[in-house]
């Protein structure tokens, strides 16, 4: 077997692994200071702030082409499924009183038919 002081992957290794232990102590000596954390809490508000801006900058550009925003979107969304929810009540209610009708004796009793206003043509052949 190969002897491991001598070995050049062991030795890539072993250099990783202790570039690797020197930069979470590093990384742990920074983030544990006060200034890291100010630093992130102004990232973090600066990111919002951005965000902030920039959905207003499409909210005034989807006015401008006359699309709806994302919100507007939702809330149409909300509208149809309360409107859809409202017909299937209907619906319901329609078969309910199908049901019952059916099960009553046929429902509504069949309206008369008006009665025939055309006379039969007569035997002579002309009709007036």
């Amino acid at each position: 077997m190969a002897d491991k002081s001598n070995d050049p992957v062991a030795m890539w290794q072993n250099m990783i692994g202790e570039m690797e232990k020197g930069f979470n102590s590093f990384a742990n000596q920074a983030m544990a200071s006060p200034e890291f954390s100010k630093a992130m809490n102004q990232v973090g508000g600066a990111t919002a702030g951005a965000q902030k801006q920039l959905g207003e900058l499409m909210e005034k550009y989807f006015v401008s082409m006359n699309l709806p925003s994302r919100a507007q979107m939702v809330s149409m969304a909300e509208r149809l499924q309360s409107i859809e929810g409202q017909l299937n009540e209907i619906k319901a209610l329609l078969h309910q009183v199908h049901s019952n009708s059916a099960a009553s004796g046929g429902g509504y009793p069949a309206a008369p038919r008006p009665p025939r206003t055309r006379r039969p043509p007569s035997a002579g052949g002309e009709q007036k």
